[in-house]
């Protein structure tokens, strides 16, 4: 389902409120007919209170109009009262609108014409206006006694309707707020326990690969959503911890491998060869012996391999590291590698903060490693006349720096490059968990080395460290 977890979420919502607006929609129309029924019985209103003042001035003329043929003679003030009342009709009879088939146009039209004929302006044919009277009285009343059984009519379907209405409207809308509920809560149980239960095996992965076990979990086989991307990121994750964790177990492993060599040398090669040069020293300590040249010179020679075997077991396995620590170790290190006539002169600064930390052998071999390549760089490639050596735990970090005023190198050529010192640090870093940096030195000329070893990295119990 190609459904993002954030319209997931909003699907069920939107349906509901969906639902309501269709049932708002539904009440809008529904009252919109009523209103049309309203303005229909408005009208009818209208109509009646119109036809019962027309049909009111109807009888007043015909009873003026009766007296007048009576007495032969009509009054000054009666013309009056038949143009008033004739208006009065008329504008009466204006005021009637059609509706439904209860007044026809034509019927409509007709009457309007009968009162116009009703004004004695028009002529005082006596007969003529009596008659015109009457007929306008009798279709007056008609239409009267038509919409009065219309508006009774009306009136009861109003009411029925408005029952009808309300009944209707709250069984729709019982209806539609449990359908839109019933909705809300199924999409919401489904799309919510696929997103929990989807939630809940990463975080077991997660805490699998916390807890040592790096089997990454299954990737999706395609991205729909953004857990999805967040269990790719996880699988990705996992290969990439496995592929540090086995650079880490190689170079431990390495490490172990150089200690057991140097033990080796020391435990068996450098006590033959000690063994030897006691007898080459008693052999040339006799006065008489006339070799006593050549057994010097050889002892000079067999000092001198036993110096240089020294040197490469410490270089395989710096005792000093195990015994004195990191810091002492690099400190021995720059007296003893970097002390000549055609070295250039160095400074050494160590935070003794950083004996605090609880270092792990394999990281205090990593540091040291690094260092020692970081350092051999500037003596055989820098052609600088000073170099500061720095280990110090700054804020929450622990920094390894190495400096110099020599001529310094192109930095992106550098980081291109695939020699074996730097894939060396490259692979050495990655397997501490630290980011290295090159950039232009704080001196003159040259470049600054710098190693950047989060704290919350070392402060690892020695329980962790023996169940990874």
């Amino acid at each position: 389902m190609r459904i993002t977890v954030k319209h997931q979420v909003l699907l069920a919502p939107a349906l509901v409120l969906l639902l309501l607006t269709m049932l708002l929609a539904f009440m809008q129309y529904t009252y919109w007919d009523l209103s049309v029924k309203r303005r229909e019985a408005k009208a009818l209103g209208t109509a009646f209170i119109s036809l019962a003042e027309a049909d009111l001035a109807s009888r007043r003329m015909q009873r003026i109009l009766l007296q007048i043929s009576r007495r032969g003679i009509a009054e000054e003030n009666e013309f009056e009262s038949l143009a008033s009342l004739s208006d009065l009709a008329a504008s009466a009879v204006a005021r009637i609108e059609p509706f439904g088939d209860l007044v026809r146009p034509e019927e409509l039209k007709k009457l309007r014409g009968i009162a116009a004929d009703l004004s004695p302006g028009k002529g005082a044919d006596l007969e003529h206006m009596l008659t015109a009277v009457a007929q306008f009285r009798s279709m007056v009343t008609d239409l009267t006694n038509l919409t009065a059984v219309q508006r009774q009519k009306l009136r009861d379907l109003h009411t029925r309707d408005i029952d009808e209405l309300v009944e209707r409207t709250a069984l729709v809308m019982i209806l539609v707020v449990g359908v839109a509920i019933l909705v809300g809560i199924v999409l919401s149980l489904y799309f919510g326990r696929r997103i929990l239960s989807r939630i809940q095996a990463l975080s077991l992965a997660a805490s699998r690969i916390a807890e040592g076990d790096l089997e990454p979990p299954a990737a999706p086989e395609r991205i729909d959503d953004e857990l999805d991307t967040l269990s790719l990121s996880i699988n990705r994750m996992a290969r990439r911890l496995i592929q540090v964790v086995g650079t880490e177990k190689l170079f431990e492993g390495a490490e172990d491998e150089r200690r057991r060599i140097a033990m080796d040398l020391h435990d068996q090669t450098l006590a033959d060869l000690s063994s030897i040069l006691r007898e080459i020293q008693s052999f040339a300590a006799v006065p008489e012996n006339p070799c006593r040249k050549q057994a010097q010179g050889l002892e000079r020679s067999l000092s001198s391999a036993m110096s240089n075997l020294r040197d490469i077991m410490n270089n395989l396995h710096p005792q000093t590291l195990d015994i004195l620590g990191l810091g002492a170790a690099l400190e021995a290190h720059l007296e003893g590698q970097c002390d000549g006539p055609n070295l250039p002169q160095y400074h050494y600064y160590y935070d003794q903060r950083i004996a605090d930390l609880g270092l792990s052998r394999l990281q205090q071999l990593s540091l040291y490693r690094i260092a020692i390549e970081a350092i051999r760089n500037v003596i055989q490639h820098a052609d600088a006349g000073r170099f500061e050596v720095g280990l110090e735990l700054r804020g929450s970090q622990l920094v390894l720096s190495v400096e110099d005023n020599g001529r310094g190198f192109n930095l992106p050529l550098v980081g291109n490059e695939t020699g074996r010192g730097l894939n060396n640090l490259r692979a050495r870093e990655r397997s501490v968990g630290a980011d290295v940096d090159c950039r232009s030195s704080r001196f003159s000329s040259g470049t600054r080395f710098e190693l950047k070893l989060p704290v919350a990295t070392l402060l690892v119990t020695q329980d962790d460290r023996k169940e990874g």
